[in-house]
């Protein structure tokens, strides 16, 4: 069955200095073969390790800008797509279209399609949300973690922070897009960066998605996903053998610092997180340092 979607025209990305990247597109996933997902594939695809980089609401690729030249500059694949409903994907018109298992599926299967092995998993927020419960169902394709501002949902409260989003998100008549980018990371966004962020979204009618993902995140045990995400806690914790690297956005209200450490905890022999001040939730705009950082740990840095 089809899914009625919008396409966000291409001149609406026109303008983009800091992400020279060209689009890839896919559009026969198996089971999303009436939507068309966009992806930035950079860097040497023959290098044997792939940086996987998966953004949050209401961000897309563009997110990793800062990061996707790092690793590449360092001779690895960077493989970052755009969520449906975000970015250069389409866009289900209908809310009921963005489910947990809708995401998860999308992203499961652009990792067989692309036959992506030697993952290093890159997330924040729902890229973590959504990616952090993957790896147990495809343990042969992930090496390390990147982890950022996120969580392991599991059916209880996130945080007080994230309430309080949730229940703007349900209540505001627009999400101001490229406002919350401005005032999340200070000076770290210009002008040119809040258009990027504002481009996928022509009007109200395209964020469908962005109304919708705050409103699924499980916090309440009979959601969808949490099941996804007890599984997750119990594979992190146990069966994880991968090296792993954290960065904690420390201004962030949302899912900060008390947040990620805890779920540091769950995360095996993960190390003494990389703290950065100055940022906020989302972190990734103080992203090279962290790309550097984490290369370095990981000893990729060569």
């Amino acid at each position: 069955m089809s899914i009625e979607a919008l396409r966000t025209p291409e001149e609406r990305f026109s303008l983009l200095p800091a992400f020279p990247y060209q689009p890839n597109f896919v559009d026969d996933l198996p089971s999303f073969k009436s939507l068309r997902l966009a992806y930035i594939d950079e860097g040497e695809k023959t290098s044997g390790e792939v940086f996987l980089c998966l953004h949050g609401e209401p961000a897309w690729s563009y997110l990793y800008r800062k990061m996707i030249p790092v690793f590449s500059d360092a001779g690895y694949r960077v493989i970052a797509p755009d969520l449906f409903g975000f970015g250069r994907s389409d866009k289900p018109i209908n809310e009921s279209a963005y489910t947990f298992d809708f995401h998860r599926n999308s992203i499961i299967q652009f990792i067989e399609y692309l036959d992506l092995t030697n993952i290093t998993l890159v997330c924040q927020d729902w890229g973590g949300i959504l990616g952090l419960t993957i790896p147990m169902d495809m343990q042969e394709r992930f090496k390390r973690l990147l982890v950022m501002n996120t969580a392991i949902p599991i059916g209880e409260p996130v945080s007080e922070g994230f309430a309080k989003w949730k229940r703007f998100a349900a209540t505001a008549p627009e999400i101001p897009i490229s406002g919350m980018f401005a005032s999340d990371a200070l000076s770290a966004v210009n002008l040119m960066d809040a258009l990027a962020y504002d481009a996928p979204f022509p009007d109200n009618s395209y964020k469908a998605g962005v109304r919708r993902f705050p409103q699924l995140v499980p916090v309440e045990p009979n959601m969808d996903g949490a099941e996804h995400g007890i599984r997750a806690r119990y594979f992190w914790s146990n069966s994880w053998t991968g090296e792993s690297f954290m960065a904690i956005g420390m201004r962030d209200d949302v899912l900060g610092e008390a947040q990620m450490e805890s779920l540091r905890t769950i995360i095996k022999n993960c190390p003494e997180p990389l703290k950065i001040h100055e940022a906020g939730h989302f972190i990734q705009e103080y992203g090279e340092g962290i790309a550097k950082s984490a290369l370095e740990h990981f000893g990729l840095n060569s």
